[in-house]
C-alpha cells in the first residue's frame, strides 16, 4: 500500500532515503550551532561570530561550487554519484565526531572551530553534487504524469522533516553528548547509502553514442544558453528570486515584527515556525493534485500572487493569534508554488542537461537570500528605522512596511510569472539531448 502511494520500488527507496537524509541534516545543522554557542564559545563576545561562520561555509560552496557542479553531474552516473556523496560525508562527519571524545586540550579552540567550519564547507561541497543527481534521478524513475505528485511527496517530507529534526538536536547533543550526536548524523548517511543502493535506474540506450565532451566551460555556457533562451525558464528564475528576496526579509525581521507589531513575547516565536511548518506540509500534499488539475504553470504564479496577498495581510495583522493564522495560511500556496517548480523545469530541460540547470539556478536563488539579509539590515537599521507613519489613519511602523513591500512586490512578480507562463501547460515535447549547434554556441 505504501509503495503503491509512493508511485513506485524504486522511488520509494529514492524518497526513504531522503528522509533520513533530510531529517539527519537538520540534526546535524542544529547540533553544530549549539555545540559552537552552548559549549566552544559559550559566554563568549565572539559567540555570535563564530555562529555566523558556519552559515558562511555553508552559503559559499552553495554559491560557488553547484554551476561546476551541475556540469559533471550531467557527465557522471546519478545514482553512483548520490552513493559516493553518501559514503563521503559519512566519513566526513564520523571524522568530525572523534573530537568531542578527546581530552579537554588536546585540540586548541580555534582549531577545532577551523575543522567544523572545513568540515560543514566540505560536506556542503559534496551535497551540491548530491542534490542536482537527485533531482536527475527522480525523472528517472517517475513518469511524467506522477512527477508532480513526487514533488509534492517530497517538498511534504522535507517539511516535516523540517519540524521533526531540529528539536531532536538538543536533547540528543545535551543528553547523550556532541560526540554520539554527530555519529548518529554520520549514522544517517550510511542508512540513505542503503536505501539508494536498491534504486534501479534506466539502463543506457544499447548502442547509443556516448557525447564527446567539449569542455566543462563549454558545457556551463550550454546550460546559461538553455536557461537564457527559454521563457518558462526565466520567468521560473526570476519570479523565484524575488519569492525567496521578500521570504528571507520576512524570516531575517519576523521575531521583531512579533514582539513589535502583534504584541506577542519572543518565546511565542517558534510558534510562528510550527504553524509555517503544518501550512506547508499540507500545501505539499495537495499541491500534487491541484498541479494536475489546475495545470503546473497556473499553480505556480496563482501560489505566487497568494503568497504575496497573504504576505501583505500578515504585514497589517495586529494580534499574534492572527499572525498565527495568516502565516500557516501563507504556507499553502508557497509550498505549492515550491512543488511544482521541480516538475515543470523537468518537463522544460533536455535530461542531459538537467544536472547543470539545477547548478545554475539553485545558487542564484540562494545568492538572493544573501541580498535580503543584508537588505533587511539596511531596510530596518538605517533607511526605515524608528518608522512611525500615518496614512489615512493606518499606522505604519518599520517592519510591517518592510513586510506590506516584500508582499506587494512578490505578487507583482506572481503578475509576471502569469504573463510569462501563458501557454506553457500545454503539451510540448522535450528533447533528449543537447543539440550542440544552438546550445553551445
Amino acid at each position: 500500500m505504501l509503495t503503491r502511494f509512493l508511485i513506485n520500488r524504486s522511488y520509494a527507496k529514492l524518497w526513504a532515503a531522503g528522509v533520513v537524509s533530510w531529517v539527519g541534516d537538520h540534526v546535524f545543522d542544529v547540533t553544530v550551532i549549539l555545540w559552537i554557542s552552548t559549549v566552544l564559545a559559550a559566554d563568549q563576545p565572539w559567540a555570535p561570530a563564530a555562529v555566523s561562520g558556519v552559515l558562511a561555509a555553508v552559503v559559499v560552496p552553495t554559491i560557488l561550487i553547484s554551476p561546476i557542479a551541475g556540469v559533471y553531474v550531467d557527465r557522471w552516473d546519478n545514482r553512483r554519484t548520490m552513493l559516493v556523496s553518501d559514503l563521503l560525508r559519512m566519513g566526513l562527519v564520523g571524522a568530525l565526531a572523534l573530537l568531542p571524545f578527546l581530552p579537554d586540550g588536546t585540540v586548541p579552540l580555534g582549531v577545532t572551530l577551523a575543522v567544523i567550519y572545513a568540515t560543514v564547507f566540505v560536506s556542503t561541497a559534496i551535497s551540491r553534487f548530491f542534490t542536482p543527481a537527485r533531482f536527475a534521478v527522480v525523472a528517472d524513475v517517475v513518469e511524467p504524469e506522477h512527477r508532480a505528485k513526487a514533488s509534492g511527496i517530497g517538498q511534504a517530507s522535507m517539511a516535516i522533516a523540517g519540524i521533526v529534526g531540529p528539536p531532536l538536536a538538543a536533547p540528543l547533543l545535551f543528553g547523550v553528548g556532541v560526540g554520539w550526536a554527530l555519529v548518529i548524523n554520520a549514522a544517517s548517511f550510511f542508512v540513505s547509502f542503503l536505501f539508494l543502493y536498491g534504486v534501479r535506474t534506466p539502463a543506457p540506450e544499447a548502442g547509443r553514442a556516448v557525447p564527446q565532451r567539449p569542455g566543462v566551460w563549454s558545457e556551463l555556457r550550454a546550460g546559461l544558453a538553455v536557461v537564457g533562451s527559454s521563457r518558462v525558464l526565466v520567468a521560473l528564475l526570476v519570479s523565484a528570486m524575488v519569492a525567496n528576496f521578500g521570504a528571507y526579509l520576512m524570516n531575517t525581521l519576523n521575531v521583531f515584527f512579533v514582539t513589535d507589531n502583534l504584541g506577542a513575547s519572543a518565546e511565542l516565536y517558534g510558534f510562528l515556525g510550527t504553524a509555517f511548518g503544518v501550512g506547508a506540509v499540507a500545501g505539499a500534499a495537495l499541491s500534487g493534485a491541484v498541479g494536475q488539475r489546475l495545470g503546473l504553470a497556473r499553480t505556480y504564479w496563482v501560489g505566487l500572487i497568494a503568497t504575496g496577498v497573504l504576505m501583505a495581510l500578515y504585514a497589517r495583522s495586529t494580534t499574534f493569534a492572527a499572525g498565527l493564522l495568516l502565516l500557516l495560511l501563507l504556507a499553502l500556496p508557497l509550498a505549492a508554488m515550491n512543488t511544482v517548480v521541480a516538475p515543470i523545469v523537468m518537463r522544460s530541460v533536455p535530461r542531459d542537461l538537467l544536472g547543470r540547470v539545477f547548478g545554475l539556478v539553485q545558487p542564484a536563488i540562494q545568492l538572493m537570500s544573501v541580498v535580503s539579509i543584508g537588505a533587511a539590515g539596511w531596510l530596518s537599521s538605517s533607511l526605515l528605522r524608528d518608522l512611525d507613519a500615518d496614512v489615512a489613519g493606518v499606522r505604519f511602523g518599520t517592519y510591517d512596511t518592510i513586510f506590506l513591500g516584500a508582499g506587494i512586490l512578490i505578487a507583482i512578480c506572481g503578475t509576471y510569472a502569469w504573463l510569462a507562463l501563458r501557454g506553457s501547460d500545454a503539451p510540448a515535447e522535450v528533447r533528449t539531448e543537447a543539440e550542440p549547434n544552438r546550445v553551445g554556441a
